[in-house]
């Protein structure tokens, strides 16, 4: 029997840190909803939620994030992903996946973003609907 030996190795260049912060992105006069939101993919593993604002600006990292569930007026389920802004870009998109959902159901949601600290870019969008297939 071979035996293989590891070796791993850190590099610490006196002290300093290799990790650059981001540079916090400028906001919008008024931060909208200005596409969407839609349900480019529906389907018996994943369904996708997609939606573009003018650029919410502020801290670096952002959540997009859908409320749902089966009746209109009890959206109690949660479902959130992460991206990053790009200081460079007028506007952002957010896509946020569902896993898992039973087939031939009806879904009612709303979307939202939020940066990192939890605090709303203050932009939520109407109730819509989708079915599984």
């Amino acid at each position: 029997m071979k035996k293989v030996l590891l070796t791993l190795s850190i590099l610490v260049l006196s002290g300093t840190a290799l990790a650059q912060e981001s540079p916090t992105t400028p906001r919008a006069e008024h931060v909208q909803i200005t596409q969407g939101p839609e349900v480019p993919l529906v389907g018996g593993y994943l369904t996708v939620i997609r939606w573009t604002v003018n650029n919410p600006g502020g801290l670096p990292v952002h959540y997009g994030v859908v409320h749902y569930g089966r009746d209109p007026k009890n959206l109690s389920q949660t479902t959130k992903n992460p991206i990053r802004l790009n200081p460079n870009h007028s506007s952002t998109v957010f896509r946020v996946n569902l896993y898992d959902l039973p087939p031939k159901t009806t879904y009612y949601y709303t979307v939202e973003s939020m940066d990192s600290s939890g605090k709303s870019d203050g932009v939520t969008s109407p109730v819509e609907t989708f079915t599984t297939k």
